[in-house]
């Protein structure tokens, strides 16, 4: 087995690592961010009202009886999945807050995403080549 001579420090491959950060994947990486965020927001926004829709679903196709009164019992495969049924019909309600919410959230966000994107493209046009 040969011992190989190290690079020299001068070269520049060894001393920097590689230029993937140039200005189109920087803006598709923030792009990619802030779609992320707006996603997670629709969807902690939207969950307690697909909760309550998923209770609705699964208590109709079972034959069973849901309301936000009280648990009713209802048995799919042997189980009773009524206070589950219940807690995700009830969940429901906490939509009068995430949806407002998400909204409002949606829009800044949106918002800072778009001036941020926009201020880092004027600060590319303004940057001495």
């Amino acid at each position: 087995m040969t011992d190989a001579a190290p690079e020299s420090p001068g070269d520049a491959e060894t001393t920097r690592p590689p230029d993937d950060a140039s200005p189109p994947a920087r803006r598709r990486r923030w792009g990619r961010l802030y779609a992320l965020g707006l996603l997670v927001i629709v969807f902690l926004a939207l969950a307690p009202l697909l909760s309550a829709l998923l209770a609705g679903l699964i208590a109709n196709l079972a034959g069973c009886r849901l309301d936000e009164g009280s648990v009713h019992p209802c048995i799919i495969a042997g189980r009773d999945v009524g206070e589950p049924l219940y807690t995700m019909g009830v969940l429901g309600w906490l939509s009068l807050a995430t949806l407002p919410a998400g909204g409002i959230l949606l829009l800044a966000w949106a918002a800072i995403g778009l001036l941020h994107l926009g201020w880092r493209s004027l600060q590319a046009a303004h940057r001495p080549r």
